[in-house]
């Protein structure tokens, strides 16, 4: 597998480092053996963990009022590849990738796939744009996509996600994520039983077109662009409709897509539950699609949906999986470098929910012991797992630090001579 960052730099990095976090991780394996678990067994849990990267992450975001390029930004999608190369080399958590078409799109998908699979990453997810106009369309998408009133601009949307079928076919994606902006600004804009009718007939199309092993996962969000009534603005919507298409149809669920306090690990052990839980998009928030770092603003809501999901694991055994991916706009801060944060966040609430003493929990629920059963996912929340994260890290080929070690190589820098900036070269960031 080859490296973007020279792995000694990253090894000698590790070494200013390891006898600290020896010195860590043993103590934290006294605290654990006192409850009885293995920290062994708790690293090789870590080192199992995988979440993907957005290739739209890669680059700066922005807001619909301004947005700041950062330097060195991946201006295609074979240097957002290699950024994501870093970030994967250094974390050892992100070896899935997902595209974005037709920000995305590539005429030479084989070479792509040389490309990736050269760094030790594989293509998840594809994911489809209906909610934007592109260069050359002949049906606009202003009043709505695959629920659109005019059946040339549904068939157009239609086949714009199979074409990303087919494309992901090529690059080994085994799964296609549809969201779409299409609702209502106004009331009376539209029929609103008529456009979910037509949104489910658009979609029997596109489930048509999947192959045998894929999946398709539909998202849902509360509001914008439209702001009066989306179409698929929540779980239960999302869940009518993938029961309406097939097995192959699961809900995504992503974090920031929710109205604030909502219980949004209760909607994934009800998703669970049903056998309809296709994935994540993970982010933080604070008002709305924030986009924020995971794990920024509330990492005990994070730390909660992966205790459900543990408690999912353990019911269903093997067969339980889910597609976890990071979605963030990252306006302020080197995209890189969150994107490394936000994956050791998403896992380190994948081993504290693994902390779990879900026989002491069980009982104190079946005991009506409220504290007690609260204080028990606390214990788990509260215990700082950065050792075993570290650990994972380094026994895997990782940095201890990656943050650290990917400042201490000067990547940025270097991609700032190699990309200079050019008007509209830039395919990255969310806006």
């Amino acid at each position: 597998m080859s490296t973007i960052i020279d792995q000694n730099l990253v090894a000698r990095h590790n070494g200013q480092l390891q006898a600290n976090l020896h010195a860590d991780y043993d103590a934290l394996a006294g605290v654990l053996s006192r409850r009885g678990v293995d920290i062994e067994t708790l690293t090789v849990h870590a080192q199992q963990f995988a979440v993907a990267l957005p290739s739209w992450g890669a680059g700066t975001g922005g807001t619909r009022f301004a947005r700041f390029p950062g330097k060195g930004e991946p201006r295609n999608v074979f240097e957002k590849l290699d950024d994501c190369a870093v970030i994967h080399q250094l974390t050892r958590a992100t070896p899935g990738i997902s595209l974005h078409f037709p920000w995305d799109r590539t005429d030479d998908p084989k070479a792509l796939r040389e490309q990736a699979e050269s760094h030790g990453l594989y293509f998840d997810a594809v994911n489809s744009n209906t909610f934007q106009d592109q260069q050359g369309q002949e049906h606009s998408y202003k009043y709505g996509s695959l629920t659109a009133q005019s059946a040339a601009t549904r068939a157009q949307a239609v086949q714009h996600n199979i074409d990303c079928i087919e494309l992901g076919r090529a690059l080994g994606s085994k799964a296609l994520t549809v969201w779409i902006g299409d609702g209502a600004n106004f009331p009376g804009q539209h029929n609103l039983r008529g456009s979910l009718e037509r949104y489910l007939d658009s979609m029997r199309s596109i489930y048509a077109a999947l192959p045998d092993d894929w999946q398709v996962f539909i998202e849902h969000k509360l509001f914008e662009p439209a702001f009066y009534a989306t179409t698929i603005a929540d779980w239960g919507t999302s869940f009518a409709c993938a029961q309406q298409l097939g097995p192959k149809a699961k809900c995504l669920v992503d974090l920031g897509h929710h109205a604030p306090n909502t219980n949004i690990e209760m909607i994934v052990a009800r998703l669970a539950q049903f056998g309809k839980l296709g994935g994540f998009h993970f982010n933080d928030s604070k008002y709305g699609d924030d986009d924020l770092d995971s794990g920024s603003i509330n990492p005990f809501q994070l730390f909660l949906v992966f205790n459900e999901l543990a408690d999912a694991a353990q019911r269903e055994g093997a067969s339980f999986k889910t597609a976890n991916m990071l979605d963030q706009s990252h306006n302020v801060t080197d995209p890189i470098e969150s994107l490394m944060s936000s994956a050791v966040e998403v896992q380190r609430a994948y081993v504290q929910a693994a902390l779990v003493d879900r026989a002491a929990l069980r009982g104190h629920q079946e005991a009506n012991d409220v504290l007690q059963a609260a204080q028990t996912l606390k214990q788990a929340f509260r215990t700082d797992v950065s050792p075993i994260l570290a650990m994972a890290r380094q026994r895997s080929g990782g940095a201890i630090d990656p943050v650290g070690a990917y400042r201490a190589a000067g990547y940025r820098e270097q991609a700032a001579v190699a990309r200079p900036a050019r008007a509209g070269a830039s395919s990255s960031g969310i806006v």
